[in-house]
């Protein structure tokens, strides 16, 4: 049964959101269909579920970042957007400040917000089992590679259990 759109009525300009019929509706991304031409660091995976590439989102990208097993990123930030996650799977470290002196660890169902412009290292602490994140940011998903450090200047990284 098709719903009946006649009574459906949106606030403000609905066209930014309107299909090809003038409609406004949900927007489904089916698994395996999901956007991976994102913004990566090496051995991060992104895949978007909901952005700007697929969907007629305009200021939300919203997907899922899975890392391998003891995997370490680069050195990175996410420009202007506003960056929060939530742990699936696994456990987490980010590494921030000056030299990536602090670190904070996450485990499955912490939930993290990171600053626009915050440099940082996300990291799986876990050398066996991968790490799952749904991540979501605003506007979209940009991600600025920096200068790579060693690990030795990571703390606790090279002899975590």
């Amino acid at each position: 049964m098709e719903p009946d759109f006649s009574k459906y009525q949106l606030e403000g300009d609905p066209t930014p959101w309107a299909n090809e019929n003038g409609l406004v509706v949900p927007v489904v991304t089916r698994a395996g269909s999901e956007g991976g031409d994102t913004g990566q660091s090496g051995g991060a995976t992104r895949v978007s579920g909901v952005s700007i590439q697929h969907t007629p989102a305009k200021r939300l990208w919203f997907g899922k970042v899975s890392n391998e097993a003891g995997y370490r990123s680069v050195p990175h930030h996410h420009g202007e957007a506003e960056t929060g996650g939530y742990v699936l799977s696994g456990r987490a470290r980010i590494y921030f400040g000056e030299r990536f002196e602090d670190y904070l660890d996450l485990s499955e169902g912490d939930w993290v917000f990171v600053p626009p412009f915050m440099p940082h290292v996300e990291c799986n602490l876990d050398r066996n089992n991968p790490l799952t994140w749904m991540t979501t940011r605003t506007p979209e998903n940009i991600v600025v590679n920096l200068p790579q450090v060693d690990d030795a200047l990571l703390r606790n990284w090279v002899d975590r259990p």
